[in-house]
């Protein structure tokens, strides 16, 4: 009986030996060459054309050049920058995402600017660059407190199920909103003990035609959403304007999602009463962009999903599709052109 082929993996990422080692250790079949790079041409010709398996962020090859090439793992949760890539319309190229290895950070992340928003950190902290002790503290600073609030979660994947999770001291009622409503299970990857696995931690689903419908009973809404073409702009005029005046928004899904023109007037109108984002339709921000200087906000740049851990976290998700894959089992993550995530 012949011997299994090899398996030629190419990583352009920088990962600690110990982490590579593991992979390694999974297989005898598995041939891991590594080559951390950003750019195409400093992988030499017959590297590209014999592997079967990328892992990468940004370094895509023509299709051409990687006539062997099965399947591409990247390097981030959010591959809205190479959807529409040639690389990802081979029928023979299976995609997989990093979703859910950056969920624990960033649903802290989100904790965290609720908690801000509700007890008016950002006011707080712009007295204090005052130095002023106000005769009207009891008023100006009251909290919305997140205790027994009602927080909407739009884009119930990963991060979002981490978020409830981390919600449920609080005695949030959660209402959350996905694509598909008639499958309310996680079917992605996510450390063990964390999330919502089997969709039993909101108190109701919404689809995202609903959201009108969902944010008017919100105290507090968190985006969570990919960015593809069917949610570009979604959060927008009408969505905002369903909001019940004075809600806090957080934004830790994908800049262009929520509309920046409309969530300014809702500002202006009320129907916001503070918000803090993450993410933005144009990285980095421009100083002279107005959403620096909403009031009661919190501006930071795209860094909810850093992690000491992140290089563990990623790790883990591909030696566990590395063993799917040796296997023949479905892998986790698979990106779906249709989707767009």
């Amino acid at each position: 009986m012949a011997e299994p082929s090899p398996i030629e993996v190419l990583c352009t990422i920088d990962f600690p030996a110990d982490l590579v080692q593991s992979w390694r250790a999974l297989s005898p079949r598995l041939r891991i060459t590594e080559i951390p790079t950003r750019r195409v041409e400093d992988i030499a010709e017959d590297i590209w054309q014999r592997i079967e398996v990328l892992y990468t962020d940004r370094v895509l090859p023509a299709p051409e050049m990687v006539p062997n090439l099965r399947w591409l793992q990247f390097h981030f949760a959010g591959v809205d920058f190479a959807a529409q890539h040639p690389l990802l319309a081979r029928p023979d190229l299976i995609a997989t995402t990093l979703s859910g290895a950056a969920a624990p950070q960033v649903a802290e992340y989100a904790l965290a600017a609720l908690l801000a928003l509700a007890h008016r950190l950002p006011a707080v902290i712009k007295n204090q660059a005052k130095m002023e002790w106000p005769n009207d503290r009891w008023t100006r600073f009251v909290p919305r407190e997140l205790r027994g609030s009602t927080v909407g979660i739009i884009g119930y994947g990963s991060i979002g199920r981490e978020l409830a999770r981390l919600l449920q001291p609080f005695g949030c009622t959660i209402l959350a909103a996905k694509r598909d409503v008639f499958h309310p299970e996680d079917s992605g990857y996510l450390p063990q003990g964390l999330g919502d696995p089997q969709g039993n931690l909101f108190t109701r689903l919404y689809p995202i035609e609903a959201l009108g419908s969902m944010v008017k009973a919100c105290d507090f809404v968190v985006v969570c959403l990919p960015l593809t073409p069917k949610t570009r702009g979604l959060i927008g005029e009408s969505v905002f304007k369903a909001m019940k005046k004075g809600t806090c928004l957080v934004d830790v899904g994908r800049g262009g999602v929520v509309d920046a023109s409309a969530l300014q007037e809702a500002v202006k109108e009320g129907y916001l009463a503070a918000v803090a984002l993450d993410v933005f339709p144009e990285e980095p921000l421009p100083p002279g962009n107005p959403l620096w200087h909403l009031p009661e906000s919190i501006v930071s740049p795209h860094v909810a999903g850093i992690s000491a851990a992140y290089l563990q976290r990623a790790a883990a998700l591909f030696e566990q599709n590395l063993r799917l894959y040796l296997e023949g089992e479905p892998l986790l993550n698979r990106f779906d052109p249709e989707r767009g995530y």
